[in-house]
């Protein structure tokens, strides 16, 4: 009785020293991984006064004419990063006063975003070749929108885009799919021609 309780006393005293090792820490968190398609781009030429190129990896829905002579709008979809680029299209018509309240309107919305926005960075383009001129904005934070332009010719076409994520703003959760969709806007906004 007496060797059977040394035998147990032995192994567990053996199990006890084999067992420990360096104590046991958990692993680091990962980051996600995401990669998208390399941007492929094709001529959008629909029944509009304006094309541009758009990313195949984007759905197309087609041509909404809205209220009013000549406003359009075109919804580029993007399902598996569950985002969309919104565009609309005016017609200035030769009226100055009108040109400025659609840029006045243009800032003012994305203005709405400082609420939640940590910051937004506006950077002008120029075109003068194919009469293109506007501004882009980068919005960053928790807005709705982290993305918006508009391009006008100064005298007949106005057009805006707007990037829309399908879920509550996560600046930090999003920021990979808005990064790749704003080289899309960008893209959409140096391939504008009017007609």
């Amino acid at each position: 009785m007496i060797k059977s309780l040394q035998f147990l006393l032995v192994l567990i005293a053996l199990n006890i020293v084999v067992s420990c090792k360096e104590d046991i820490t958990p692993k680091p968190s990962a980051f996600l991984r995401l990669s998208y398609p390399e941007a492929k781009y094709k001529s959008v030429n629909e029944d509009l006064p304006f094309s541009f190129e758009k990313n195949d990896f984007a759905k197309h829905l087609g041509v909404r004419q809205m209220p009013g002579e000549q406003n359009y709008g075109v919804n580029i979809e993007y399902p598996n990063l569950k985002g969309t680029i919104y565009l609309t299209y005016k017609s200035i018509g030769g009226d100055k006063a009108r040109l400025m309240k659609f840029i006045q309107d243009a800032q003012n919305f994305t203005q709405k975003h400082t609420i939640k926005a940590d910051e937004i960075s506006e950077q002008v383009y120029l075109n003068d070749e194919r009469k293109v001129y506007g501004m882009f904005y980068e919005v960053g934070g928790n807005a709705a929108s982290q993305s918006q332009f508009y391009v006008t010719d100064s005298i007949q076409h106005f057009l805006t885009g707007s990037l829309y994520f399908y879920t509550k703003p996560n600046y930090d959760s999003i920021l990979p799919a808005a990064k790749y969709l704003e080289k899309d806007i960008r893209h959409i906004m140096e391939t504008v021609n009017w007609k």
